[in-house]
This record gives structure tokens, C-alpha cells and sequence, in this order.
């Protein structure tokens, strides 16, 4: 009875538990109770948790209880009137009212919220609650889902629904409740992002048993891969942040889409951030200055993507008020002076930025008018606008002339090279000169942003160039040198056809290039233009671009990853573990499906934050391979590190199929978007006997994809065995002769987390395994491509090599060792 009484006090507390336990209904008399919860205690007008919150009581008040309800709540008095509170987080300390309490728990009918429960062994139903007195009704299988909120001592009421010949049956009735554990469900999705929609508890386990890991403001968004329905049939989603998972209930997040905007100028109404992804809880990067403008057209619920100074982060859309930047002219030299003390200003806003400020009586000359009467000119230095309304024009008066800086004479003649050709990002607009000086003739100005490739370059960082028909030169101080994937010269060809319309190419015209490309070799493309075609009819994406697109991902379809995996695209792989990280494809067939889709409602879906044109493009990039947007568009935006991705595919299909301009001119678009594909079902199964050791403390679960409430924990340093790794990276061991599973390791890194002694993959055709380390003797067996081997570990852990060192004992799946060339053989994740 005590058991039962202590089990019902601190129900509340524990992380995995049988049952719910609700306090039945008494008799009017009075108990003392402590409050007994991590957080404070609300108190509510009625007996229900959607009753009107009154007040809270802290940890360790004292109350006086008068009556416990049967649904789960004691009367108590707050402010001299009655009211609730939930009687899972008291703790009673009078010893004669747990007596009675528990006496009348194990005789009285107690209800409590719908819970779903799964049975720990197959389980009698019985038709009443006088346990095996009563008669059975039918067995539960082990594993099955029930539901229950009614119990009565040991015995629980449970509803079960299960298929007899096509048709659903349900029954009631009770069993012993040692027998049941709550049931979670947990299902993988495809990538989701939630906004917060006020202040949102984060927890470590999708309930509110454990005590609140975290909290994070309204308007913060985060991503999630998962989602739960726990067994009171609330939704919980597994959300990533600042690099660790956590749980939030559903009912406090909405859903927003990462998507595409027109490109949109804002202004900061007041000091604020540029914070390190979508939320003010993320890492500060930089203060945005009151009056500042900045350019985006990636939205994500309240948060623009944006770069600021160099770097690339988030604003919240709050702080900042759409900003139309006035048009300007260019006018003649006029001279004013100002009337009064007047700011420079970043942009022809009284709101814009403050460069400096100009004291009154000081003379200008403008460059240019806007649209809205500011002037643009140059003042200390600085660039920048100043309004009319604070100058004054003075007439007949020539703008006093600066005196060179006196100088020395240039000791020799200044020369110019001829360069190898290379492209230059022109940083602000440039002037092009007569010659290589600054106050040589302007011929014309380069905008801001051109890309230009200069034939010559002067002993004084001049360049020569040419542009817009005239020939001069322009300083390379406003240069700077780029890469890109950029034709420059023209936008026609298929670098830039809309990739939705459909190609008038042949399955004989695709098969032949794959045969031209594959001599001698095995492609596991040849004979596949058909599929591609069907493909592209089936998603409305061009047949050839994906036919060119995997004949240059996958090396005409002979990379290990295609060869092994069916994978010509590389999905999954990672630069630390290629080929053990990448997805495993049941076929190329179904590859081609996934990628065809996958690009469709993606990189070619104008909703999807992957689209930025749907045609292949190009990217610039400088030479330390920062991107630099504002140069780079189309599907190599985003898909390739690459700059001259776009170019290659082009090549390959114009290869297969000359360009005819007429055939793109008025072809159709398809701009249907399918539903976008999961993370398809494959795994990597490992030979007997692989060691790992953990370079970290790790949680293991009894089964995939379920995180149970006691994992298995491995500290750093343990030893284990690798079984498998499933193509959601869900990755399956032995632990102590039983089998656990985690998706605690990350491949991209997964040095951090694991070391593996003793993986193998061989990397060439058809190896021999020869019973000595030498080739004098027949082989005793053959290992194939891409074929996982065990590697013979010695008795300290280390590999078992020959003495020159060049040969790798291991041990084939039928038990027999051998010898193999270690340069056939490709250590994984070592």
C-alpha cells in the first residue's frame, strides 16, 4: 500500500513510468501537502487544466488540501476562495491521509487523461477488474497499441482495436497494468522550419516530465527532421538549435517557408543585428547602424538572409522598413555652398545612415541629382547625399582649385605587360581613363559590379581594358580579382534555357554519348536515355539537362559512389566519408526518379529557398571561394561549389544535342511542383567483427528511430561493433552482445564521435585474396568493387600488416584469413 502511495506522489517527477496515477475522490477533511515541481505551480479557478490561471505557488510552499477530485486535482484556498491545483505536484506529509489515500486507490475506480499505452508481453484482457478472477475476453499481442483513462489498483480499462478478416474490431476491458509503457510515436520528416509563437520551453524529451533544458523568444525559427506524437496524443517536434536537438510542443510553433523574394531594399529604423541564422536567440555577428540599407530576397517567416560588411546572416524583418533607393542623374559642374551644418548621408534619406558632418559655409560641387532633390557628393573622403533644401547655389563664382600635391617625378618611364586572360569584380563605379593616371581624360564609367578582363597591366596597378567600345585604363585598386562560371559575352545557349521545358533529344542520342564516354569500362548508365527521357516527362524537367547532369556528376556513371550505391549524384555524401556517407539507391532507375523529383520541387520550384532561376547559371567567387551573390545565378548558386558547373553541364548536352535557339524560344514551361522526395530506404551492412571506439560519450536505443526514455550510454573511449548505417544515418552496433542504434554520429565530422580500427573497402575489380602476403600462391577466394572487408586486428588493437608493410591480413565472410594489397584496399572512417 505504501508502494502505491509513494509511486502516486512522485509520478510527476520521473522520466519513465507504468501508468498515470490521478488521486480519487474523498472525504471532506483536510491534509497538509508541500508543492512538490520543478517550475512554478498554477494555480486555476476550476478542476481543469483549460480553467482560468488565478496564481502560482513556488517549490516548497505548504497548502492545506480540503477534497482531491477523481480526475487529478485538489481543492485548496487562494485568497480565501476556493481553488485548484494538480495533485501530481503535492507531496503529502501527513502519513495517515497516504494510508487512506492509498487504501482507496486500490478500491476505487480512478480516471484520468487518454493515454496510449504498448504491451510489454502478450497480454490477457479481462472482462472485469478482480484480475484472474475475471474472465479473458482475448489476448493482446506483445508490441500492440492501446488506450486507457480509467484504472482501478494494478488493473488498468484499456481499449484495443485490431483487424479480423478485413474488418476493424475494438474491445474494452482490463489488464494488469505491469504489463503496459506509454507509447511514443516517432516518424522522420522532410525538413521543416516552426516559428515560435511566443516564449517557447526547449526540452530534452517530447513531454513535460524533465525539467526545461532552455527557453527562446517569440519569432525565433528553428528546423526539425521529426516529429512526435507522445502518448497523452500530443504533437512534439525534434527542432534543431545552435547545433543540438531538442523537443517543443506543436501548439506553440507555426510552420514558415524558407522561400524567394523579389530582390527588396530595406532600412534600419533603429540600432540592431545581423544575427548568425533566424532568431535574436542565435549569435550576435554585427551591429546594423540605425539607417542603414541592406538588399535581400530570401525570406524565412520574420527573417530576411541578407549580407552586411562582408557577412552573411539574418535580420528580423521588425527592425527595418522597406526602402525604394531614389533614382539619380548625373549633372554638370555647379557650385553651392551649404546654408547651414547638414549630415552626410548614406542614401538620399533624412533616415539613412550618417556618414559625417558638414559645417555650414562649406563649398560643394555635386555629381549627380536624385529623383527626391538630394545631391550626391564627395566629402572627405567619404561618398554620400546631402538634401538641397540645406544648400545654396553660388553664381559666377569659379570652385576653388586644389593644388596638386607636389611630387616628386616618377624616376622611369611607367610600363605596361600583357597578362593572362582573368576576370576582376569591379568594386564601385570606375572611371576608364586616357592613360594609366588619375587625371588623364574619362573616356566612360563601369558600373559597380561588372565583371571586366583586362588584356594589360601597368607598372603603377593601372589595368588596361576595354569596354563599351573604347579602350583606357582603370586602377586596380577598385579591382579585385574573381572566378566565375559568368560567359560575360552572351546569355544563349543551353547555360541559360528554363530546364522546365522539354528537349527534342533521343534515347539513341543520349546512349551513344554515355558509349563514346565508358570505353572499356563499366557505366552503369549505358542503355539508360530512355529512363532519362520518361523521367523527364514525368516531372516536366528537361531530359537532356538530367541525362547531362548525371553523366557529369557520376563520371559517365563510373564513380565508386554510382558503381556501388547507384548513386550518380552523390546524395549524402559528405567530403570526411564519400562514399560510406552517400545513399544507397536500390537502382539507377530509381535514382534518376529522386533526383529529377528532388530538383523539381527545389532548386527549380520559384517557392523553394534553393531557387534562384531555373536554369543552370554560374557563381563568381573570390579567390578564397567566398561566393559573391550579387554575381552568381541560377541552379549553381546553390547545388555547386564549382563556379563553371552550369558551363560543364551545358558542354555535355550540347555535346548530345546542338543548340537550337529556335527550339527554346516559345517552349512550354511546366511549373507543376511534385510533393519533394524523403530520405529513400537503403543501408550499409558492415562484415562481422568491425571496432569502433568512441571518441565521445554517446546514447544508444533499443530500436531505430525511437529515443527511449533510459538509453544506453557509452562513455569516450569504449569499445564497440559496427553492424550498419542506414541512409537516415541512423547507425546500428553491438554493445555487450545485444544490438543498439543512435543518430547521435554525424558523418560530416565523424571523426569527433567515432574511430573505426579495422573497415575496409576495396577499390579495385576483382581482388584476389591470396592465402600469403605475395602473389606466388593461388588465390583463395576474390573480393568485388566497393565490397566492405573485415581487416585482421592483433591482440593490441593495431592492423595486421606483413612485414614490408604492404599487405593487409583480413577475414572473409566465411571465416577463412587471408592477404590482400593494401593499395587496393581504402580504409573507412579510420
Amino acid at each position: 500500500m505504501k508502494r502505491l502511495n509513494k509511486i502516486a506522489i512522485v509520478s510527476a517527477m520521473i522520466i519513465s513510468f507504468i501508468l498515470p496515477y490521478s488521486t480519487p475522490a474523498e472525504a471532506a477533511k483536510t491534509s497538509t501537502a508541500v508543492v512538490n515541481v520543478d517550475s512554478n505551480l498554477n494555480i486555476r479557478q476550476k478542476a481543469s487544466a483549460s480553467s482560468k490561471k488565478v496564481g502560482t505557488l513556488k517549490k516548497g510552499t505548504k497548502v492545506t488540501v480540503y477534497a482531491n477530485t477523481k480526475s487529478g486535482w485538489s481543492e485548496i484556498r487562494f485568497k480565501n476562495k476556493k481553488a485548484y491545483v494538480s495533485t501530481k505536484y503535492l507531496k503529502f506529509n501527513s502519513t495517515a491521509t497516504k494510508a487512506t489515500t492509498s487504501t482507496k486507490q486500490q478500491n476505487s475506480s480512478v480516471t484520468f487523461a487518454k493515454t496510449s499505452y504498448q504491451a510489454t508481453a502478450n497480454l490477457n484482457m479481462r472482462s472485469g477488474s478482480n484480475g484472474t478472477k475475471s474472465p479473458v475476453i482475448l489476448t493482446i499481442p506483445k508490441g500492440k497499441i492501446v488506450s486507457s483513462k480509467e484504472r482501478k489498483g494494478d488493473m488498468v480499462k484499456v481499449t484495443y482495436t485490431y483487424k479480423s478478416k478485413g474488418k476493424s474490431i475494438t474491445k474494452s476491458g482490463w489488464v494488469s497494468g505491469k504489463y503496459l509503457k506509454e507509447y511514443y510515436k516517432y516518424t522522420n520528416t522532410a525538413k521543416t522550419y516552426y516559428a515560435t509563437q511566443k516564449t517557447t520551453n526547449l526540452r530534452s524529451s517530447p513531454d513535460t516530465k524533465k525539467k526545461v533544458v532552455t527557453k527562446i523568444n517569440k519569432g525565433n525559427v528553428v528546423s526539425s527532421t521529426q516529429k512526435v506524437v507522445n502518448s497523452l496524443g500530443q504533437t512534439w517536434y525534434r527542432v534543431s538549435f545552435n547545433g543540438k536537438n531538442y523537443y517543443v510542443i506543436s501548439s506553440d510553433m507555426k510552420k514558415v517557408t524558407l522561400k524567394t523574394i523579389p530582390q527588396t531594399n530595406y532600412l534600419a529604423k533603429n540600432d540592431t543585428y545581423l544575427y548568425s541564422s533566424y532568431g535574436n536567440a542565435y549569435k550576435k555577428l554585427i551591429k546594423i547602424p540605425k539607417g542603414s540599407v541592406i538588399s535581400t530576397k530570401l525570406q524565412i517567416g520574420n527573417w530576411f538572409k541578407v549580407t552586411y560588411k562582408g557577412k552573411s546572416g539574418y535580420i528580423e524583418k521588425g527592425s527595418f522598413t522597406k526602402f525604394n533607393i531614389p533614382s539619380e542623374k548625373k549633372i554638370g559642374k555647379e557650385t553651392y555652398t551649404t546654408a547651414s551644418k547638414v549630415n552626410l548621408k548614406e542614401y538620399a534619406h533624412n533616415s539613412s545612415y550618417t556618414l559625417a558632418s558638414i559645417p555650414k559655409g562649406v563649398i560643394i560641387i555635386p555629381t549627380h541629382k536624385t529623383s527626391n532633390g538630394w545631391f550626391k557628393i564627395q566629402f572627405e573622403g567619404k561618398t554620400g547625399y546631402i538634401s538641397s533644401n540645406y544648400v545654396e547655389g553660388i553664381k559666377n563664382v569659379e570652385p576653388p582649385k586644389e593644388e596638386p600635391p607636389k611630387v616628386e617625378p616618377p624616376k622611369e618611364k611607367i610600363t605596361e605587360v600583357k597578362i593572362a586572360e582573368k576576370t576582376f569584380l569591379v568594386k564601385e563605379n570606375l572611371n576608364v581613363r586616357k592613360i594609366a593616371d588619375a587625371t588623364s581624360t574619362i573616356l566612360t564609367t563601369i558600373p559597380k559590379g561588372k565583371i571586366v578582363i583586362p588584356t594589360h597591366k601597368t607598372s603603377n596597378n593601372w589595368y588596361k581594358v576595354v569596354y563599351s567600345g573604347k579602350t583606357g585604363y582603370v586602377s586596380g585598386a577598385y579591382l579585385q580579382e574573381v572566378k566565375t562560371g559568368d560567359p560575360l559575352t552572351t546569355r544563349t545557349g543551353y547555360q541559360f534555357i528554363d530546364l522546365r521545358t522539354q528537349s527534342s533529344v533521343t534515347a539513341a542520342q543520349i546512349n551513344n554519348y554515355i558509349a563514346k564516354g565508358t570505353v572499356g569500362k563499366t557505366s552503369v548508365l549505358s542503355g539508360k536515355g530512355q529512363v532519362f527521357i520518361d523521367t523527364g516527362k514525368k516531372y516536366g524537367v528537361n531530359a537532356l539537362f538530367l541525362a547531362a547532369h548525371a553523366i557529369h556528376e557520376s563520371g559517365y556513371g563510373t564513380s565508386n559512389i554510382s558503381l556501388g550505391k547507384y548513386n550518380l549524384f552523390g546524395f549524402g555524401a559528405f567530403d570526411a566519408a564519400p562514399y560510406v556517407g552517400a545513399y544507397r539507391f536500390s537502382s539507377v532507375n530509381s535514382n534518376i526518379d529522386y533526383i529529377a523529383r528532388e530538383l523539381k520541387s527545389t532548386y527549380l520550384n520559384p517557392s523553394n529557398w534553393k531557387y534562384n532561376g531555373a536554369y543552370l547559371g554560374f557563381s563568381t567567387k573570390t579567390l578564397s571561394n567566398i561566393r559573391i551573390d550579387a554575381n552568381s545565378e541560377g541552379m549553381n548558386f546553390y547545388y555547386a561549389s564549382d563556379q563553371n558547373w552550369g558551363k560543364k553541364i551545358a558542354s555535355h548536352m550540347e555535346k548530345i544535342l546542338p543548340y537550337k535557339k529556335a527550339d527554346y524560344d516559345k517552349a512550354p514551361i511546366n511549373t507543376s511542383v511534385p510533393t519533394q522526395p524523403s530520405v529513400p530506404a537503403g543501408s550499409d551492412l558492415f562484415p562481422n567483427d568491425i571496432t569502433v571506439i568512441a571518441k565521445k560519450d554517446l546514447q544508444f536505443h533499443s530500436k531505430k528511430g525511437i529515443l527511449d526514455a533510459k538509453p544506453k550510454k557509452v562513455k569516450k573511449g569504449s569499445v564497440f561493433t559496427l553492424l550498419e548505417k542506414t541512409n537516415d544515418y541512423w547507425v546500428k552496433v553491438k554493445i555487450d552482445n545485444k544490438e543498439y542504434w543512435t543518430n547521435e554520429i554525424l558523418f560530416h565530422s565523424y571523426k569527433n564521435y567515432i574511430s573505426v580500427q579495422n573497415l575496409g573497402r576495396v577499390n579495385v575489380d576483382n581482388l584476389n585474396v591470396r592465402p600469403e602476403a605475395n602473389t606466388s600462391k593461388t588465390p583463395i577466394g576474390t573480393l568485388s568493387l566497393n565490397q566492405y572487408v573485415q581487416i585482421v586486428l592483433k591482440k593490441d588493437g593495431t592492423i595486421t600488416m606483413d612485414s614490408s608493410k604492404k599487405w593487409y591480413q583480413v577475414k572473409l565472410s566465411n571465416g577463412k584469413t587471408g592477404w590482400v594489397s593494401s593499395q587496393y584496399i581504402t580504409r573507412e572512417l579510420n
